[in-house]
């Protein structure tokens, strides 16, 4: 047996003695009074809902919200300044621009040939096959 088996047998075998009542009214009062000056001190320092959100890692949420206000500056910089009803005003093309289509079509036409549209050759349906004899064969094995 090594020296910690021998102390603990030892200490099994003492009688346990009670504490005097003293000291068990002061060990209590002690202990009283800590968790009082515990629960004083959470009350005293009341931390704010956002502040609790952002206490992790505060650098972060301000680099994201510095981010998210650069994105938006941005955005509202860079917006034209014009109407979008002019972008709705179509001009038709004029008579010229007419004809060089057409003579744009017909050389095309030329060079390219006529466009033969062939027809897909479609599957062929499939016959219906006899049905295998063998399966029959393991059935009634």
């Amino acid at each position: 047996m090594n020296r910690d088996e021998q102390f603990e047998n030892r200490l099994s075998r003492q009688p346990v003695k009670p504490v005097p009542p003293a000291w068990r009214a002061e060990i209590l009062s002690a202990a009283e009074r800590a968790a009082d000056s515990v629960h004083a001190s959470r009350i005293t320092r009341h931390v704010p809902w956002w502040r609790e959100l952002f206490w992790p890692c505060p650098q972060a949420w301000a680099a994201l919200a510095t981010a998210w206000l650069l994105i938006v500056g941005l955005n509202v910089v860079s917006r034209e300044s014009l109407p979008p009803t002019l972008a709705r005003r179509v001009v038709p093309p004029s008579p010229q621009i007419r004809d060089l289509l057409k003579q744009q079509e017909r050389l095309f036409a030329e060079l390219v040939g006529p466009l033969e549209k062939s027809v897909a050759d479609r599957p062929k349906p499939a016959t219906p096959q006899p049905r295998s004899a063998r399966r029959e064969e393991f059935l009634s094995a």
